[in-house]
């Protein structure tokens, strides 16, 4: 390691990381613009797919470099959603019913300050150890496989692609501001969790990511989806002179029983330049693919959820287009999740990454929707505690399910 690299080691051990306020983490100038890299760390531009380069970056990574401001500007004047609607906790009705036209609700008041503040920690500590890991030729950080520069995921950064592992974001999974709002879009309590983890930004993430959905509709109609929608109120219409549903009916059922509810809460305001997830509202059951990098419309650049504060969480189905946009300021952009299935995902679909014991110390409700991944007692989730930006490395450490050592312990337990 030249001298360089470690001196911003020192720097990242002895000054502490902070996921609210300006920071001196990212803008890293010897980072090319939409560069990611291959499993191994070996860097390359991709032109399709989930991390096709930005046509429209700038050339520099630099705070104050002309492209870059003059992107800021663009986005001071014009970043966010007109009209973004944020309703309370308490408005379940009214959440639902924005829910299920646009794909998305933003809800405020999700983690009170003590919750925000031990997420806020929680948060920059496994970032820490993401950036413990030094770069190469001159880059302050390793860019995580298959992802632009400066941004991470919290799960596939994950060697058993989870959090659950960690106790701060098991604890999310029943909170009181969020259970009646998913027993509301799920039609009852009869639902999963499946995984936790969220994605973050540093400053200096210039680059737009591609519009992407995380979860495909399959336009399926198992016997238990259409209990589900009967819950959701849809009345199950046949046509005349036949046993089909109607066109009309299949679609209130797409659209009323999502196969998946992700929460993603936010550690900090939305600003226009702290890179504000953007969605695009109504396109959750739509059959056809989101546009590329080079057609995207300047309008779905800016449908962003600017103005959504610290505390809120953003109630998203998978399904509806969706994309991270610029952080130009000068502060980390986090977002942690849980992630919520229907109850109609088959079982094959889960995979153990929740110690028993930590799962034992939850609330009942919390018990019953993560039966699903939990560990026998005395195993270790396999590769959970692992954090890497490359996937080889991941892979590695992963291997299998062991036995909790005599001498480890859950933290927070």
């Amino acid at each position: 390691m030249d001298q360089r690299l470690s001196e911003q080691a020192s720097l990242k051990m002895t000054k502490p990381l902070r996921v609210i306020g300006e920071t001196e983490v990212g803008w890293c100038e010897a980072t090319p613009p939409n560069e990611t890299t291959d499993e191994d760390g070996r860097p390359l531009i991709r032109t399709v797919g989930f991390t096709a380069a930005d046509p429209r970056a700038p050339r520099r990574r630099v705070y104050d470099d002309p492209d870059v401001a003059a992107l800021r500007e663009h986005l001071r004047a014009d970043n966010g959603l007109r009209g973004l609607e944020v309703v309370g906790p308490d408005e379940i009705e009214r959440a639902k019913r924005i829910f299920f036209r646009d794909g998305f609700v933003v809800v405020r008041d999700l983690l009170d300050p003590a919750m925000l503040e031990t997420m806020r920690d929680a948060s920059a500590r496994v970032l820490g150890q993401i950036l413990e890991i030094p770069g190469v030729d001159g880059r302050k950080y390793v860019t995580e496989t298959g992802r632009l520069p400066h941004r991470y995921s919290y799960g596939t950064a994950s060697a058993s692609r989870q959090l659950l592992h960690e106790p701060e974001w098991a604890a999310m999974v029943d909170l009181p501001a969020t259970t009646p709002l998913l027993s509301a879009l799920f039609g009852g309590d009869d639902y999963w969790v499946i995984g936790a983890g969220g994605d973050l930004c540093l400053p200096g993430a210039i680059e737009y990511q591609t519009l992407h959905y995380d979860t495909r509709e399959t336009f399926e109609l198992p016997p238990e989806r259409l209990e589900q929608a009967k819950r959701m109120g849809v009345e199950l219409r046949t046509a005349p002179d036949s046993h089909s549903l109607t066109d009309r009916t299949r679609h209130l059922i797409f659209e009323r029983t999502p196969p998946k509810v992700t929460i993603n809460f936010l550690t900090s305001d939305m600003t226009f330049e702290n890179g504000p997830i953007r969605q695009i509202p109504g396109t959750q059951t739509l059959a056809a693919n989101p546009p590329t990098q080079a057609d995207e419309p300047e309008w779905m650049r800016l449908s962003t959820v600017v103005g959504a504060p610290a505390g809120a969480g953003v109630f998203r189905d998978p399904r509806a287009w969706h994309g991270a946009t610029p952080n130009v300021s000068r502060e980390i952009r986090a977002m942690p999740n849980v992630e919520y299935t229907a109850p109609w995902l088959e079982a094959s679909a889960f995979e153990p990454s929740m110690p028993h014991e930590l799962w034992a110390s939850l609330s009942p409700h919390a018990q019953r929707i993560c039966a699903r991944i939990k560990t026998d007692p005395g195993v270790w989730p396999a590769g959970a505690g692992v954090m890497h930006p490359l996937a080889s490395r991941r892979s590695e450490a992963k291997g299998a399910p062991s036995a909790i050592a005599g001498g480890v312990s859950l933290r927070g337990l």
